[in-house]
């Protein structure tokens, strides 16, 4: 019986270590709804001290994994994306962990199937360069998905302020307005004027609470924004003059930027224009030219 390559065997090994951990680490699950309950009110708060950050807390097995198979700085990387991605309840940081091994595992697996047929420089090179991007996919997603919550919260930040301001000239303090502005609204800033008022409401002082509100998202605008309110309130400035000049601000930024994407248009447009429709309008304007002028000197 001929003996299998050592090349397929590693990769087999490694595909039949890497089918438990993926099946682990996308239905493992917290022990009781108590621990889900706590790790939502602790979610982002930090209980280890200085220079440590507390991640949303998992099984075991996926904690055990996260401290000791990867980097420290690795997994506060992965915390701060999830963070702005708005911490996706299905991808806990732990899990996300268990993604990235469990993605390297299968693709230096396969890796090592394609070197081993097609040994060589190129082949050598190929699986390594998927590897590394397999290793960091959960990271790219998490950034993309990121960069589109910061864009519709930059998008939303006008009109929510504008709501804002309307409630409190009516009457109503700031944390009443930024209710109603949080009930009444469906996007991803409505979600985190909810959560900042849930902070204050079990204990964290109001200052503190607004500058997590805008760590968390990290939109420039917000944060300007908070700063702007933290100060109003630490000197007494009338809160709905501020709102009223944010408002105005945003606004202003808003149509700046849409006046910045409708110039930008046209030089995007050059591309397309000289790669596919310029060919093809020279082709039919001189394409029967060329083959008359052909014809003209063959005969």
């Amino acid at each position: 019986m001929p003996s299998m390559p050592l090349t397929v065997v590693a990769a087999v090994v490694a595909a039949a270590a890497a089918l438990p951990l993926l099946g682990w680490a996308l239905l493992a699950r917290p022990a009781s709804a108590t621990a889900r309950a706590r790790d939502n009110l602790l979610r982002g708060i930090d209980l280890s001290g200085p220079g440590e950050t507390a991640g949303p807390a998992g099984p075991g097995l996926l904690r055990r994994l996260a401290d000791g198979l990867t980097p420290r700085g690795t997994v506060d990387r992965l915390d701060r994306l999830a963070s702005t991605a708005g911490r996706p309840a299905a991808w806990p940081v732990p899990r996300l962990v268990a993604a990235k091994l469990v993605l390297v595992v299968v693709a230096g697996g396969l890796s090592a199937l394609v070197v081993g047929a097609n040994p060589g420089g190129p082949a050598v090179l190929l699986a390594a360069a998927v590897t590394v991007v397999a290793y960091f996919v959960p990271e790219l997603l998490l950034y993309s998905r990121g960069q589109e919550r910061q864009e519709a919260i930059g998008l939303e930040l006008a009109d929510t302020l504008d709501q804002m301001t309307i409630a409190v000239e009516a009457g109503l303090g700031f944390e009443s307005a930024m209710a109603r502005a949080g009930r009444n609204g469906k996007g991803p800033l409505a979600e985190e004027l909810v959560r900042t008022l849930q902070d204050i409401a079990v204990g964290q002082p109001r200052r503190d609470a607004y500058l997590a509100l805008a760590e968390r998202t990290g939109v420039p605008d917000l944060r300007r924004f908070i700063a702007a309110i933290v100060q109003a309130d630490a000197y007494g400035v009338s809160i709905a003059d501020v709102l009223r000049t944010q408002a105005q601000v945003m606004r202003l930024k808003r149509r700046q930027r849409a006046e910045e994407k409708a110039m930008q248009i046209p030089v995007k447009v050059i591309f397309p224009l000289i790669l596919c429709i310029l060919p093809t309008l020279f082709i039919v304007l001189l394409g029967p030219a060329v083959m008359d002028i052909i014809a003209a000197f063959s005969g």
